[in-house]
């Protein structure tokens, strides 16, 4: 693991389970050695940190590029901590940006590294779980590994949008059995086929509403 993220892990990781002391179940289903995609509902900002402790092993993720290129005090401060993390730079604006992100995963995949991705693209704006988009299962074509579902409780009403300190309130965290997704994809249908069972599983572990349809873009702030 990153240096960094061992210290995160050993701080924040430490501080979270003992203020919140999630429940974890499913852990059994993480693979030790090879690589896998996370593919979690999203809730709140908090879903990474819970994340993070629930899992043994360390779970790499995106960050906007901008963090990686900053200047002055705070861009260094900013670069120090997303390549510590071992974080993945992404470009903002999606199309050949986006898909550019998911390529720079396949390596770490493929080294036998976990990449947690949030398959909605979004956090939720009502609590429901919406449909999946399905870079996530192009990924995992692409780099040959499965996608383990994950269901995260509790952390919209730790960390509600704009809250300023966490709050206490039970959180929940759960993985599924891996989807294999090796062999299966032969054309855009079996892509969606198996995006929609990612999301089906994600459901069963959450027990969420589901929304046949993307989740609306966060407006942004003013």
């Amino acid at each position: 693991m990153p240096l960094l993220y061992d210290l995160t892990k050993l701080t924040v990781g430490a501080a979270l389970r003992l203020g919140w002391q999630p429940q974890v179940h499913g852990r059994e289903h993480l693979p030790r050695h090879s690589g896998a995609i996370l593919a979690g509902n999203h809730l709140s900002v908090a879903d990474e940190l819970f994340l993070v402790t629930a899992a043994p092993r360390h779970v790499t993720f995106w960050a906007k590029s901008e963090y990686f290129t900053g200047r002055g005090p705070s861009g260094w401060l900013n670069r120090r901590i997303v390549n510590g993390m071992g974080a993945i730079p992404v470009e903002r604006g999606g199309g050949r940006a986006a898909l550019s992100a998911l390529d720079a995963a396949v390596p770490v995949l493929r080294a036998g590294g976990l990449v947690a991705i949030y398959p909605e693209g979004t956090r939720s704006p009502d609590g429901r779980l919406y449909r999946g988009r399905t870079g996530m299962t192009r990924l995992a074509r692409d780099a040959e590994v499965p996608i383990i579902p994950v269901g995260v409780l509790g952390t919209a009403e730790v960390l509600p949008v704009d809250a300023r300190l966490p709050r206490r309130h039970p959180i929940t965290l759960r993985f599924g059995p891996p989807i294999q997704v090796a062999g299966r994809i032969h054309g855009p249908r079996d892509i969606r086929t198996v995006t929609d069972e990612v999301m089906a599983a994600i459901q069963q572990l959450t027990g969420q509403e589901y929304v046949p349809h993307h989740a609306p873009p966060r407006p942004a702030r003013t």
